[in-house]
């Protein structure tokens, strides 16, 4: 029988402006792999044909998904649109639902979106200090409005996994476009009722 053994204290490297670790290796999310994530799909279509842009990447440890653990790292959303929609992540529940989260603004500006299974959402601004808190039950998306990458620190417990196919085949209630040179918030025409 194998033997449980403890996590070790360590130390891990962020820089706070880029986000980027020499520690860690990303997952990198490139815009062909965010089909059908964007209400227009003509203008996901004609941004692919042109090339296929890293749209974020993320630094996460690696550690055992067990009770007690944190995971943490760090997020870049680059700086772009698909039609009038920002560049964002994909966005995800947990897979322990109950699970809380916490991001931290490191540099550059955004929204997060989040939303629960019983219909209600909620949106929060992100800037250089700003920490959010998202709460149990809650899906969450990251969304660059700046003109420089996004960068946040998050936290979470190690066990909670992620449920990407949820938001994959529903989507989220709301979209965040730009709308006459201005960040707004609107109904998804695509959002699975």
């Amino acid at each position: 029988m194998e033997e449980n053994k403890a996590t070790l204290p360590f130390v891990i490297d962020f820089n706070l402006l880029s986000g980027h670790s020499s520690s860690r290796t990303t997952t990198k999310r490139h815009l062909s792999k965010m089909k059908g994530m964007y209400a227009d799909d003509l203008a996901f279509e004609q941004k692919l044909s042109e090339g296929d842009p890293l749209l974020y990447e993320f630094y996460e440890l690696v550690l055992p998904e067990k009770p007690g653990e944190l995971l943490f790292g760090t997020s870049i959303v680059n700086p772009g649109k698909v039609g009038n929609e920002y560049y964002m992540t994909k966005g995800h529940f947990h897979t322990i639902l109950e699970t809380a989260e916490v991001y931290y603004c490191l540099s550059g500006e955004g929204i997060l979106l989040m939303e629960n299974p019983e219909g209600d959402w909620d949106t929060q601004e992100m800037k250089p200090g700003s920490a959010v808190y998202v709460p149990p039950r809650y899906a969450h998306r990251s969304i660059n409005t700046g003109n420089v990458p996004l960068v946040m620190f998050f936290v979470f417990r190690a066990d909670a996994g992620h449920d990407y196919g949820t938001i994959e085949t529903k989507g989220y209630r709301k979209l965040v476009v730009e709308q006459d040179g201005q960040v707004a918030i609107i109904d998804n025409p695509k959002f699975a009722w």
